[in-house]
């Protein structure tokens, strides 16, 4: 069979790839991969060319036959690839764990790194990551438990897997059908639009509303009609849980608490007190107690701010006959920022469409790192709204990218960038890196193009950030290189950092403009639009606390929880940080992939802890006479950018500040700390 998955030659050939190429070309390299891993071992070998590079090689190689695999499993899934997909994933985790667990293997490593024979900086943290997943892999564990271990991680791969299916699978299910035009009152226009084009499509009358982010938070942000917030929100918030409209079909309760216990079995055999514990090994902070500290620290001036912000919003709804319950927030929240600041999302959207988003956020980037960034069309594609360009500087192509930017079926929520190619040069060879950029923005409708709300840019700015940091990589080791190797609760700097300039007054303009006119933001509009920037930042960040406290204190525990443990630790978790009050029904956990059907576990905390470094990091250009400055630009290119995984995450920043990071910066950038 003529797999295309095996044809490394040039960019993945989505097109080509069929169901039933996903299991053979996986097989073929795991068994190529295991008998060059056995030469190694026989040969007794103690050099970096005999051990480390082949190792190296094998393991990229296998990155670049798997990558398209989980990509097109996520933005284009079917029951058949979807079949294929899982019965490939307790084979990569035995195969992970084997290769980990490989006493031969890693004696070879340890004799590496006492050789003589010198290692460069780069090779020695290489070969140090090794030694570190070695045992945290087990490889000291007796024969027994390394077995149960591997078992362990085979079922945690599955089970993974299926919590984002189920998610995906509920989302899907549910959709809301109206021919009442009074239920429209309030909506955009774009997504009233994009609802009329669903139900046509449908062959129904009316409007068809679907449950991806875009239709709920519009809904719950702009809808009048108070039952159909309810309704979106009710849907929304029990998702896969024993709760709301498809009550216990897709009910991930059992699938988490299997996780959970799983976990902590696994980081037990491994001597840690929690899962916790164990996720800290490969991260910046130090130990557990640290990471309480910092969030509570955080938590401490923000709950008083968001308690105020919410009160805020309370006195506007206060002329409204009914409480103020959880799926109005929003929608008098939005009224608020309306009201002070004579600005909306929907507003914005027309001065921001997605195009001349793309362009000036290439144009910024520039500027600041001396690249130029042009459209390929010789990529093969998954999808017509997918967009591929690459990334040059003086030094010719540097790397590439898809952009996939627009919700639809079949694909799943959120945003985020994946590795495709990780940069390598081995062997003689030399591969450069491709990066996947995925979001889920409203698509064109009628006559409009794809319009962004603000909101949306600073996500596209964020996912971007991502995408530099994998594709400036000067590390040709894959390990190590681009996003490979960085402390977890660091990798979200250049992300975040890169955010803080779709706020800014230089580059705004480069940004927008409107859809039909070309005319560039009004400068009222501009100066409404940055004066909200802080608007509900309380609530904002008690928001992510609580995500981040539920997420650390769960895995913190010494014994693995059941269903009552999860919902009380929610609520003490929520007592201490949150200010809306949470209906009974809600079940936000049984759709919380980050940390279920992601790499987040016990890490969630890492968006705020990069969030203080990366609001540090971009006080470096609030102090400077030219906020574009591009000798900065370059200081953290070098520093943080090109270094990938190579050089200890502090260090990076500490090469690019001067110093060490600082929290306060985050706190005054949210208005949470104000220096008057």
């Amino acid at each position: 069979m003529n797999n295309p998955l095996l044809d490394l030659s040039d960019l993945p050939r989505f097109s080509s790839v069929k169901p039933e190429h996903v299991e053979p070309a996986l097989d073929e390299v795991l068994e190529t991969n295991r008998v060059r891993i056995d030469a190694i071992t026989r040969a007794d070998a103690h050099s970096w060319d005999d051990v480390v590079a082949p190792l190296e090689a094998i393991g990229h190689r296998l990155g670049r036959v798997w990558a398209p695999v989980g990509h097109l499993n996520a933005v284009v899934n079917t029951p058949q690839l979807r079949e294929a997909y899982n019965r490939c994933l307790p084979k990569l985790s035995a195969y992970a764990t084997e290769l980990n667990q490989n006493e031969a293997l890693f004696r070879s490593f340890r004799r590496v790194a006492e050789a003589d024979a010198p290692l460069d900086p780069v090779q020695r943290k290489v070969v140090e990551h090794a030694l570190r997943d070695f045992r945290l892999a087990g490889v000291d564990l007796p024969s027994a438990e390394k077995s149960r271990f591997k078992a362990l991680m085979e079922e945690l791969a599955t089970l993974q897997a299926k919590f984002e299916e189920n998610v995906l699978d509920a989302t899907n299910a549910w959709s809301k059908h109206t021919t009442d035009e009074a239920q429209l009152a309030g909506l955009p226009e774009g997504l009233v639009d994009r609802a009329r084009e669903a139900a046509a499509e449908a062959q129904k009358e009316g409007w068809l509303f679907t449950l991806d982010f875009p239709a709920y938070h519009g809904v719950l942000s702009y809808a009048d009609d108070r039952e159909l917030r309810r309704e979106f929100y009710e849907a929304w918030v029990t998702r896969a849980s024993d709760q709301g409209p498809h009550a216990g079909r897709w009910d991930n309760t059992p699938v988490m608490l299997r996780i959970l216990e799983l976990r902590q079995e696994a980081a037990a055999l491994l001597g840690f007190a929690s899962y916790a514990e164990y996720s800290l090994a490969t991260k910046m902070a130090a130990n557990t107690d640290e990471v309480v500290t910092f969030l509570e620290e955080l938590a401490a001036p923000s709950r008083p701010a968001a308690a105020r912000e919410l009160a805020e919003v309370a006195e506007v709804a206060a002329e409204a006959d009914h409480p103020l319950e959880a799926w109005d927030v929003a929608y008098y929240a939005e009224k608020l920022r309306r009201k002070r600041f004579d600005i909306s999302d929907e507003a914005l959207r027309p001065w921001f469409p997605a195009a001349r988003v793309l362009e000036g956020m290439f144009r910024l980037t520039e500027t600041l790192f001396g690249v130029s960034i042009r459209q390929g069309d010789s990529a093969d594609r998954w999808h017509d709204d997918v967009a591929y360009y690459e990334i040059h500087d003086g030094s010719g192509l540097r790397g590439s990218f898809y952009v996939d930017l627009y919700a639809r079926s079949r694909k799943r929520g959120g945003a985020w960038m994946d590795d495709c190619v990780g940069r390598a040069r081995l062997n003689g060879e030399f591969d450069r890196p491709v990066a996947f950029l995925v979001c889920n923005f409203m698509p064109a409708s009628g006559n409009r193009p794809p319009l962004l709300t603000h909101d949306e840019v600073v996500t596209l700015f964020h996912e971007f950030g991502h995408t530099l940091h994998h594709l400036l990589t000067r590390i040709d080791y894959p390990s190590v290189s681009g996003i490979n190797g960085v402390a977890w609760d660091a990798v979200e700097l250049p992300s975040q950092f890169l955010e803080n300039f779709a706020w800014e007054p230089d580059v705004l303009p480069l940004i927008s403009g409107h859809y039909e006119t070309g005319e560039p933001l009004p400068a009222d509009l501009l100066d409404r639009l940055l004066e909200s920037r802080q608007f509900q930042a309380g609530m904002q960040m008690v928001r992510q606390l609580e995500f981040a406290l539920f997420d650390f204190l769960l895995h913190a525990r010494a014994e693995p929880p059941t269903a009552a443990d999860m919902a009380e630790l929610l609520a003490e978790v929520r007592s201490r940080v949150a200010v809306v009050d949470y209906p009974a029904f809600n079940r936000f956990p049984q759709a919380f992939s980050h940390i279920f059907g992601g790499g987040y576990a016990a890490g969630y905390y890492s968006y705020k802890w990069a969030e203080v470094l990366s609001a540090d990091a971009f006080g470096a250009f609030e102090e400077s006479a030219e906020p574009l400055d591009p000798t900065l630009g370059r200081r953290f290119l070098e520093n943080v950018l090109e270094v990938g995984g190579s050089v200890d995450a502090m260090d990076a920043f500490v090469g690019f500040r001067g110093r060490r990071p600082t929290p306060e910066a985050l706190l005054r950038q949210s208005g949470v700390l104000r220096d008057d």
